[in-house]
């Protein structure tokens, strides 16, 4: 089955609100198996409604539609839906009691601007609303139907999940969608195309591939279709280890793994901690490390050594490497990870330094030089990258950048 989705509201085209509605209500919809061919944002005017409307119930069997439900003159969603489909409002009598009786509970008298939330059109299915005042309208067309839901994401995700996704999968009950995501770094996006381009060629006539890359990942999407389940995640896992025989050194994990999981996991299987000491990046490795419950397993802590004072001070760094070298330099960072390690007596150490821009550069030494060193209880290595211009992105490229070379070392240890 295909859907289309469409959000109405002036605030989503000037920017004001993002649309968070359609990205959850298209997951939702490919986990039963509908696949999302459009997604539609319109300002709150009745000819645009209508027209949109029309058209997408014309070509697709499910359309989903969010906004314009409100109590206010500028809500006339239902105003243009009751033209489309020649209906005449008139008074639901159990969404007039479910709204006096919200209005009651507040102490508060019912207006006659809310009372006109139960006015709705006379050829709908009312679909209750759990979580506010407005419901929900569905109108059928033969085996289509077209669901107006109240733009208020928690209102319209409480409708879904009570109505209209057993709606849908009371009438699309055999296929199946499965996307399998697979977390992958080191290999820029077109340099890894090459790669595994034999193998994407490949694929089975139903399964397709998808780039979508980040500064953390790029992350590849097998998404195939089927009736059933077992078999195609069997299918896509065949895939998945022909992909690892071509690139085994650049997956470090699935679905919503993340860098700093696949670390800590290897850590946890050492029962190893980490110890971390910053500079260009800010604190981000340690922000990255403890985003998820239970870091304490693995993670010590760490210092943010932005000025040369601090690591001199702290981190015992020598103030004579730092002047021949620079902050930004072999020397420093090999020391700053070596002595972290030392004073938190940690496993491992992490450490970086470098000019994440857009000012800061020196000769030799451009916007997006960072040196990145990891102390292991046998040695300590480094690494001189160059990401680019962009501060944030190479922060963030930085810190993931580090914990990558932190997992390549713990699998090579695990390989003994």
């Amino acid at each position: 089955m295909n859907a289309a989705i469409l959000t109405i509201g002036e605030e989503i085209l000037i920017g004001q609100i993002v649309d968070t509605n359609s990205a959850w209500m298209a997951t939702e919809l490919n986990n039963i198996g509908v696949s999302v061919r459009r997604i539609v944002s319109i300002s709150d005017s009745l000819e645009e409604i209508k027209s949109t409307v029309n058209e997408l119930f014309n070509e697709y069997e499910i359309v989903l539609v969010t906004g314009g439900l409100g109590p206010t003159n500028d809500d006339i969603t239902k105003h243009a839906l009751c033209e489309l489909f020649n209906a005449e409002l008139i008074v639901h009598k159990p969404t007039l009691d479910h709204v006096a009786g919200i209005f009651a509970q507040r102490g508060l008298p019912l207006t006659e601007l809310n009372a006109k939330q139960a006015e709705e059109p006379n050829n709908c299915e009312v679909l209750f609303n759990p979580k506010g005042t407005a419901p929900a309208m569905l109108f059928r067309n033969g085996e289509k139907i077209l669901v107006s839901m109240p733009g208020v994401p928690f209102e319209m995700k409480a409708i879904m999940e009570l109505h209209v996704i057993p709606e849908i999968k009371s009438k699309n009950s055999t296929r199946v969608v499965y996307h399998k995501n697979i977390q992958t770094f080191g290999l820029p996006e077109s340099f890894l195309a090459e790669r595994i381009s034999t193998w994407e060629q490949n694929l089975p006539e139903n399964t397709s591939l998808a780039y979508l890359p980040s500064p953390n990942a790029i992350r590849l999407r097998l998404s195939t279709t089927g009736t059933n389940i077992s078999l195609i995640k069997n299918n896509v896992q065949l895939q998945i280890e022909k992909l690892k025989s071509i690139i085994p050194d650049n997956i470090f994990g699935y679905d919503d793994d993340t860098m700093a999981i696949a670390v800590a996991r290897l850590l946890i299987e050492k029962s190893a901690k980490v110890a971390v000491a910053e500079s260009c990046t800010g604190g981000t490795i340690a922000q990255l490390l403890t985003e998820n419950s239970g870091s304490s397993k693995y993670f010590l802590g760490g210092v943010v050594a932005y000025s040369n004072s601090i690591k001199v001070e702290q981190l015992k760094v020598s103030n004579a490497d730092i002047e021949k070298y620079g902050a930004v330099s072999q020397q420093t960072v090999e020391a700053m990870a070596k002595n972290v390690r030392s004073i938190f007596k940690s496993d491992y150490a992490i450490a970086t330094s470098g000019i994440a821009g857009p000012t800061g550069a020196t000769q030799g030494k451009p916007v997006g030089t960072v040196w990145i060193a990891i102390s292991t209880p046998q040695a300590t290595v480094s690494e001189m990258h160059t990401f680019g211009g962009d501060r944030y992105r190479n922060i963030l490229r930085s810190s993931v950048t580090a914990l990558n070379m932190l997992r390549r070392i713990l699998l090579e240890e695990k390989k003994g």
